[in-house]
Parts: C-alpha cells; structure tokens; sequence
C-alpha cells in the first residue's frame, strides 16, 4: 500500500506544471462552469478521480490525466487561489510565478513528505478506513479511494456510482414498470436528492411509522468519509426519488437518537436504513456492504415497505370481508417481482388500504376479461360494497417519481369512492343484539374430534395458563367469533377453542419442543388436515388477534409443521 502511495503521489507531484504547460483550464479539466459550487466541484473530481485512478484504470495517458485532475481541483478548491485564477489566469496574483501551476508554493517548487508536511507541500496520508485523505496547499483536503486489494465484490469498486446507477431495464420494455434508474450511459443521475437535516423530533414526528423507507448518515463533525458518503446517498435517494428519502444526523447535537441506533463514538460516518422488511413496524438496519451506488441501491431496495401481497393471478379473489374492512386493490403488470413504486406506495398506504400486486403475460388471459382489463399495467379495486372496479388499464409513465405521483392520484381518488359508497352502504349484520352468543369451548378429549378434527379446515384456539389469561382470550375470540372472516376456499369451516395449558402441555408439545412454557398466553392457528400450524405469541390485543386471524383465513402467516399429530390426555 505504502509503494502505491508513493507511486500515486509521484505522478501528482511530476506532472504539477502539466496544465500550465499545456494551458489547460481546469474548469473544462473538471467538467464544470465557472460559477460551479466547491459542492459541484467535489462531485465532479470524485467522479474523474475515480475513473483516471492509476491502479484502476491501465489506459495509455490515464496516468497524466489523473494528475490534470487532482492539480484542477487543488486550485479550484481553494478560494484564494481560485479567484486569483479568474482575475489572472494563475493561482498567485503575480503573474511572474507562473511555475506555482497550481500545486507548488511560491518559490516554484513542489515536494513530497511521507510524515507532517509545511505549506505547499502534497502529501497522500493512509486512513484506517480504506479512504486516503491527500493534502495539499492551504486547508485544501479531497478523497480517493483506497483500490489496494481490489473490489471484493468483483465489480469496480466505487465508481459503481457512476456507472452502474442505472441499471435496469426500461418502463417500455416491462409495460411500463421497469426498474426506474435504468440505463444510461450518459448520466451519473437523473436528480440528486436532498439531505434533509434529522433532530430526534424531526425523527420522532416525521420518520418513524410514517411507512416511508429512509436512508440516514449518521456522523460527528470531522467524521472519516462523510463527504464521500453524503455523494452517494444523494445520487441513490435521487434514483429512487419518491420510494427512498435521505437524511443525516449529527450525533454531536443528537446523543440520545444516535445511542438508540447503538452508536456511542465513532470516528466514521455509517450508513443506516430505516427498514419495513421484516415486519409492519420499522427499524434502524445498518448497511456494511460495499460503498458503490449498485450494492446501496440494492440493499434499499430490499427494505422498502412489503404490505403488498404477491398472488396468484390464476387463483385470485379479493377477501369477502377483511377484519380492517378497507377497500382493496391490486396492480397487474409484467414484473416478475413486486414493483418498486407498489412496494413504496403500500408503506404510505398501508393503513387506508389493502394491497396486492400479480405477474400477467398479457390482457388475453381469461382472468383479464373476467375483471374486464384491456391492457397491462392495471389497477384493480374492490369497494367495501363488494364491488370491482377497474380503477385504470394501461398505465404508462416516465420514471419512479412519476409513476408514484400517478398512482397515488389513482389511489386516492378511489379512496373517495369509496367512502362514497360507504356512506350508503349497510352491511347486512351478522347476528341480533338479543340473539345468544356461543360460548367459546374448552377442549377437552370428548370434543376435540368435533372442535378441531379433520372435518375443520382450522381450528384457532386461545391457550391460557391463568385465570386472569383464559377470561382475556375467552372475549377475544368470542368477538371474532362473530365477525364475517370467511375463507376463499369453498366447503372449508373455522372453530374457535380454549385449552388449558397447565393440564395439556403434551398438546403443545407436539406442536414444539419448547411446549410454548415461557408464554402466559398465545393463539394457536391448528390446521388438522395438513398436520401444520401458526402462532401469535406477542402483543395479544383484540386488534393484533383479528389481524393474525384476518391473515390466517387469506393464506398470509407461514405455517410450520407439527412435531407429531396433536392428542388430549
């Protein structure tokens, strides 16, 4: 690493006059105007930098432009020596020290140091975190990256930024969902997004449970590749501008926020996702991948909201009657996987809504003319009434913000066709206030063949271990008893049980090992037939009940299977 320090900075120091000789403008060297910002003048020396690397890039005369760069942004980044240029044409404001050429000091020349160095000299210094920090005249400071070793990942390393931002392939070519940032050889982004700044507040009110996908820089003053990393962030926020929003915060002024995340000091910067991929509630899920545009775009894109359920298009009814008694809606297009944009909008919607998302090969499918769609993509909605509605066929727009913005247009306009109809509508009741209530069983051997045998297609059952727990889960189940959650599949039958754990830990043995011991309470969702089961062990409300057996009857909980088939002693 040491010898390709030295190497680099060989090249820098020797190719010093280089401009001056060829009267370069290091303007057009870095690609900016003359009113560029130093923001848009770091931006661009990252992306040449990186590209002209000489362990990167073998090119014949890469080498000699590499050091056009680097001298190009030492006289740019320096205010003094920048205005000394636009009123002179040279970084000095005599004219007669024309070998200064940016780099050297005043006397001409120019040196190299491995340790401290005085002014006007250049100097490369190593950085524990793989980042070189490269000095220079004046309080000038850039960033390259360390290539020693190579890209573990096999691609090019950093400058992924750049050249694989895009990848993807077009809207046209997917009926208009493809994967928004696709190709584009001739952009680094289509926008960079803001950075907006997080207090605990802003976070509290504004990020968490909102159902939008954050990325976070965490960071203290002076912290090791934050500005390395705020470029990134904004170009892969500004490729999935309306699914992805970006922010930073300054652990200095936020202690407690950034203790929550685990960070108590650190010297470097880190990257945070605020994630829904594991369940309806968000987290702070760090990213340790690899610093590349590519790898960080796909790792967002894995922890964007999953509220949308994937179907069977061939199989498909919407819910008779859902326990949050929400309108529904599906998108139909030809991905393969849930789109990007569906993904995001069942995050901000989640709690209006009902989401489902299909793969369809074209509008010939019978199941098209029976929903009466003409063209793909489509939406799909049914109104609380029981009503489907194409809510609009052939979907067509220009990229991922775009593509949000219309759908939720079209979403929120059937929002309110549906509390439309809603307003009239009168659903039949499911019993009479004077009617009496079933009460919920207590299994025991004389019934659980007729409770929970193989003519049912599930059995929920409450299991208690205290008084105080059975009478609990006696009204929950009893309320959910009489609600209309009725299962797709024809001819199937649910049972609503209690069971005393105390006296029949072998039933739940045979469920698992561990006989549920260490839980006062749960609900167990048996399916009898198949030899499977689920379980609700945490947060047993009345809303988190109906939800996990809203779930259960519309195939959405993952069931295990059994140790051994389940008996009462």
């Amino acid at each position: 690493m040491v010898g390709r320090i030295i190497l680099v900075s060989f090249f820098v120091l020797n190719a010093l006059p280089l401009l001056a000789a060829k009267n370069l403008d290091p303007y057009k060297v870095l690609g900016v105007d003359k009113n560029a910002s130093q923001r848009d003048i770091q931006k661009a020396f990252h992306k040449l930098s990186l590209k002209y690397h000489p362990d990167k890039n073998k090119a014949k005369g890469a080498q000699e432009k590499f050091s056009e760069i680097n001298n190009a942004y030492e006289l740019l980044s320096d205010e003094e020596k920048r205005k000394n240029y636009d009123l002179y044409g040279h970084d000095t404001p005599n004219p007669g020290f024309e070998n200064s050429n940016f780099g050297g000091n005043q006397d001409g020349y120019s040196y190299f140091t491995s340790g401290g160095a005085g002014p006007g000299s250049n100097y490369f210094r190593s950085d524990p975190s793989g980042w070189q920090s490269m000095g220079g005249q004046g309080n000038s400071r850039t960033f390259s990256f360390s290539f020693g070793g190579g890209d573990p990942s096999g691609g090019s390393g950093f400058s992924d930024i750049f050249s694989n931002l895009f990848g993807g392939r077009s809207g046209a070519q997917s009926g208009g969902f493809g994967n928004f940032g696709g190709s584009n050889s001739n952009s680094r982004s289509a926008t960079s997004a803001e950075i907006v700044d997080v207090t605990s507040q802003y976070y509290n009110k504004q990020i968490v449970d909102q159902g939008m996908t954050w990325i976070l820089i965490f960071f203290t003053p002076g912290s090791r590749q934050y500005f390395a990393l705020e470029t990134l962030v904004e170009d892969v926020a500004g490729s999935l501008d309306g699914a992805l929003k970006a922010g930073k915060i300054n652990c200095a002024n936020e202690k407690s926020l950034c203790q929550k995340a685990g960070l108590t000091s650190s010297r470097s910067a880190r990257l945070f996702v605020y994630s829904y991929a594991s369940s309806d509630k968000g987290s702070l899920v760090e990213y340790t991948g690899e610093y590349n545009a590519k790898s960080l775009k796909t790792f967002c894109q894995e922890h964007l909201p999953r509220f949308s359920r994937r179907i069977d298009i061939s199989q498909f009814a919407f819910a008779l009657n859902n326990v949050e008694n929400l309108p529904q809606v599906l998108l139909l297009s030809t991905k393969k996987y849930t789109p990007v944009m569906w993904s995001a909008l069942s995050g901000l919607y989640r709690k209006r809504l009902l989401f489902y998302d299909a793969q369809v090969h074209d509008a010939s499918d019978p199941i098209m003319r029976r929903l009466g769609v003409t063209n793909v993509p489509a939406l799909i909605g049914r109104t609380v009434d029981g009503k489907e509605h194409v809510i609009k066929a052939g979907i067509s727009v220009r990229d991922l913000k775009s593509g949000i913005d219309e759908l939720k247009s079209l979403l929120e306009s059937f929002e309110r066709k549906n509390k439309k109809v809603a307003a009239s509508y009168k659903p039949k009741k499911q019993s009479q206030p004077d009617e009496p209530v079933a009460p919920v069983p207590l299994l025991s051997v004389s019934n659980f063949n007729i409770v929970c045998g193989e003519k049912v297609a599930v059995c929920v059952i409450g299991v208690f271990r205290s008084s105080k727990s059975k009478e609990m889960l006696e009204k929950i189940l009893t309320e959910i008893s009489q609600k209309t959650l009725v299962r797709r599949q024809s001819g199937s039958s649910v049972t609503y049980a209690l069971l005393d754990a105390n006296k029949q830990s072998a039933f739940l043995s045979s469920l698992d090992k561990s006989g549920f011991k260490s839980y006062d309470k749960l609900l167990v969702a048996y399916k009898p037939r198949r030899g499977k089961f689920a379980t609700l062990t945490q947060n047993l409300t009345m809303e988190e009940a109906e939800k996990f057996v809203g779930s259960v009857l519309n195939g959405d909980v993952r069931f295990s299977n059994v140790r051994q088939k389940p008996a009462l002693r």
